[in-house]
């Protein structure tokens, strides 16, 4: 995960990547986020991309900080969205060491955590605990690992044709993915990309310094995962681990 890949993609984010805003089955991120809004609050929006979240943001909370290391995201936002009048761009590699000039009141972290090297991931963790004022809230949303598991399960009872014939094919995996798999860190559009477990999430919140940690899942659509669906193919869907956290 690169600026240059990011700045790529930039004119056509909403074509080539996920938008769980759009794909929450059941609202679950619009919800927590109204938990703890507030006129008289700012929120950053760590990773913002092009901007999806702006519009709810942007009349809940007094200040809304869209960041992000792609300079044309930010670029996307300042054309699509001139009429949300409380909103700041800032462009910030949040791999490196950042302390903004101000805290934060709430921060909204949604499918950025995506490193598949561990010191970036801490480093995105540090800022984003350096950044909030205490008592503040972090909203975090990221890939989860049981998932893409109940996905694969799900994809082989609903193509077990397609499961018979992927086993006459003898594949031997490098020493490099084997440990890759092990830390959960698998291809998303074959890009390296980490995924979570619910107890890791919560041993690492906790690490950092968070706490009144609480876990739930971003459900999505089963077409999101698996092409041609069986109509009959009901809950539970595939999801994402999503985390509401308080700075001590």
């Amino acid at each position: 995960m690169d600026r240059k890949f990011w700045n790529k993609v930039s004119a056509n984010y909403n074509k080539e990547i996920f938008n769980v805003s759009k794909s929450d089955k059941n609202g679950i991120i619009k919800s927590w986020i109204k938990e703890v809004a507030s006129p008289k609050k700012t929120i950053a929006d760590f990773g913002c991309g092009v901007g999806n979240w702006l519009p709810l943001l942007s009349p809940q909370f007094k200040q809304v900080f869209a960041i992000d290391f792609s300079s044309e995201h930010l670029k996307q936002i300042e054309k699509n969205y001139t009429k949300l009048k409380n909103i700041t761009c800032k462009n910030v590699d949040l791999t490196k060491t950042w302390k903004s000039n101000e805290k934060f009141d709430t921060m909204l972290c949604v499918n950025a955590i995506l490193n598949a090297e561990l010191s970036k991931r801490k480093i995105i963790y540090k800022n984003i605990y350096t950044n909030l004022k205490q008592k503040g809230h972090l909203i975090l949303v990221v890939p989860s690992i049981e998932s893409v598991i109940f996905s694969n399960l799900t994809f082989e009872k609903c193509n077990p044709k397609a499961v018979l014939n992927s086993t006459k094919t003898k594949e031997k995996i490098s020493k490099t993915e084997y440990i890759n798999l092990k830390h959960g860190i698998m291809n998303i559009d074959t890009l390296p990309t980490k995924h979570h477990l619910k107890e890791e999430l919560f041993t690492t919140l906790t690490d950092f310094g968070f706490k009144n940690i609480k876990i739930d899942k971003v459900e999505y659509a089963w077409d999101t995962e698996i092409d041609n669906v069986p109509r009959s193919l009901r809950g539970p869907y595939p999801w994402d681990w999503i985390v509401m956290a308080t700075k001590k």
